[in-house]
């Protein structure tokens, strides 16, 4: 494809035309420029290209619209090619070890609802569940966890919610770790009269000294049954006072593989369990166990569990069980998010403290924000796909995201007029004869809006101040010359800026929630009254928007991307 920014324009006119009857659209143009990497503070300065573009294939005929495209009908057939190739890369690579019946699960911590990040693992599994039509379980990973990133227990019901709404198909049958502590307590026995466990009173730092040298404490080697007498011991001891650690070789290159724990006391209430426990397993230990017991065949998890991984391994082997296939992901990190990283812990103290109004504040980032905001669950399926059980760090710009949904709302979302933070203008020499006009509900649709026109107009702010003086044009309008009294001008020029408007006596109040959890006042077109609750439109020169609710005499919108 060429690569100056002027024949590039033209060329995607003349192919949007050529694939349209003729008509070319600004908006297909422009999207074809976000697929390249167009950023959207680029906007501002190719529009004016683009309307350039545009009007000038629009005016050919279409003899000359035949020959003006083939000029560069290779280059798109090329590009088709490396689309078609694209695609195919994007499909999910076979897994090592596939066999006739495959089980993989999804073990989500309950400490918030999931979001764009961590439910990449999610949605990997049930992927590739539905590649090889296999087994998909829903284990809630609720073991006690720390003080620091406590288990929240609405989180029990977000996290279903968010899978159902993903499409994820899941066992019917959902499991909790904090209903399996027996079944783990029967396992850390038989790991103690294998003399492949032992219970640890040794204070934490004379413990890791003894770890980086390779020494055995002296609670290691204390015969079997005195460390059943101990583990008994343990459920009613203070916290702190023993662990449970697994016997691995003293002398392994990776202190932090020597004796790790795999069980530890605390005296904290589970949401779920309440005080029932006070001995938990850790992260490793109960997955050994349940990943045989439920016979799961691959996991797939991210790679800064590897050490976990190891663990399993071990535990595995001394029981002398199949060993799953795992399959380590790389880290996933999406730039370009407003309002900083994405984090279950932080956003549970910023509900916790009342900045954020809960989980589907679009700050978090949630699945429950971002369906909110009018995203289609199809998107965040496609947008986790395209990178796949990639082991390499993965940084993925946000507006490739943007682009994903924007594909696939685009031809539905209708347009309507919205003014931000609006200014009053009164146009002077208003033609008499005008009361209305009508408008497209869409670019690639038949169907008309009607806009009722008086005088009293209402324009942004914004666009006042930048514009003031100069001539300019009231989309799908005339043009006018902007100023303490705004002229109207006989004038067909639309080269020069656009900019929306909504008549004073054709408009509700509406306000737009932005990712930054600010709201954006201002007046839309009356039109918008026919909206139902969960539709998404476009606000021209705006952006995609989801209709939430009618507060008041206020219609409520949340802001998807432009």
């Amino acid at each position: 494809m060429v690569e100056n920014i002027d024949e590039k324009i033209y060329a995607y006119a003349l192919e949007n035309a050529h694939s349209h009857e003729g008509r070319a659209q600004e908006s297909s143009v422009l999207s074809h420029l976000f697929k390249d990497g167009l950023k959207k503070e680029e906007i501002r300065e190719v529009m004016p290209k683009i309307k350039e573009a545009v009007r000038k294939v629009n005016s050919l005929n279409p003899k000359e619209l035949e020959e003006a495209f083939s000029n560069y009908k290779q280059d798109f057939e090329k590009l088709k090619e490396l689309k078609r190739a694209q695609e195919k890369e994007r499909e999910l690579p076979e897994l090592p070890n596939v066999r006739e019946k495959m089980v993989f699960r999804m073990a989500p911590y309950p400490s918030g609802a999931l979001h764009i990040g961590n439910a990449k693992q999610f949605v990997l599994n049930a992927l590739y569940a539905e590649k090889y039509n296999g087994k998909l379980i829903l284990f809630i990973d609720d073991t006690i966890g720390s003080e620091a990133k406590p288990i929240v227990k609405e989180a029990y019901e977000l996290i279903p919610e968010s899978l159902d709404w993903l499409g994820i198909k899941y066992d019917k049958e959902v499991l909790y770790k904090s209903d399996r502590l027996e079944i783990y307590y029967e396992y850390a026995e038989k790991l103690i009269n294998l003399g492949r466990a032992y219970v640890c009173s040794c204070r934490q730092e004379a413990l890791k000294k003894n770890r980086e040298k390779g020494i055995e404490c002296e609670c290691r080697i204390l015969p079997v049954e005195k460390q059943i007498e101990r583990w008994k011991k343990m459920f009613k001891a203070k916290q702190g006072k023993y662990t449970l650690r697994i016997k691995t070789d003293m002398k392994n290159p990776n202190p932090a593989f020597r004796d790790r724990v795999l069980f530890k006391i605390t005296e904290r209430k589970h949401p779920r369990a309440g005080n029932k426990h006070r001995v938990w397993p850790t992260m490793e230990m109960s997955w050994a166990v349940d990943d045989h017991l439920i016979g799961v065949t691959h996991i797939i998890r991210g790679i800064d569990l590897v050490m976990e991984t190891e663990m399993e391994k071990e535990i595995w082997s001394i029981f002398g069980w199949e060993h799953p296939t795992v399959v380590h992901t790389g880290f996933f990190t999406i730039e370009g998010i407003e309002g900083a990283k994405i984090s279950k812990s932080k956003a549970q103290a910023e509900i916790k403290s009342g900045k954020f109004m809960g989980w589907d504040d679009p700050r978090t980032w949630s699945i429950q924000s971002l369906k909110r905001r009018g995203f289609i669950p199809e998107v965040i399926r496609e947008f986790i796909k395209r990178f796949g059980i990639n082991q390499n760090n993965i940084v993925a710009p946000i507006e490739n995201f943007y682009s994903i949904n924007r594909k696939m709302i685009d031809s539905t979302a209708n347009r309507y007029f919205f003014v931000e933070a609006p200014k009053k203008i009164v146009v002077e020499d208003f033609p008499a004869s005008l009361n209305s006009i009508d408008v497209p509900i869409h670019p690639e649709k038949t169907e008309l809006r009607k806009l009722k026109v008086f005088p009293e107009l209402y324009i942004s702010e914004k666009d006042f101040n930048e514009n003031k003086g100069r001539e300019v044009r009231l989309t799908n309008l005339f043009n006018v010359i902007l100023n303490g009294k705004t002229k109207f001008l006989d004038s067909a020029d639309k080269s020069v800026q656009k900019i929306q408007w909504v008549s004073d006596k054709f408009r509700v109040r509406a306000r737009i929630l932005m990712p930054d959890g600010k709201w954006s006042e201002g007046f839309a077109e009356k039109n918008i009254e026919k909206l139902k609750a969960d539709d998404v439109i476009q606000f021209e020169r705006v952006g995609f928007v989801r209709y939430d609710k009618k507060k008041g005499a206020t219609y409520e919108f949340w802001f998807a991307h432009r």
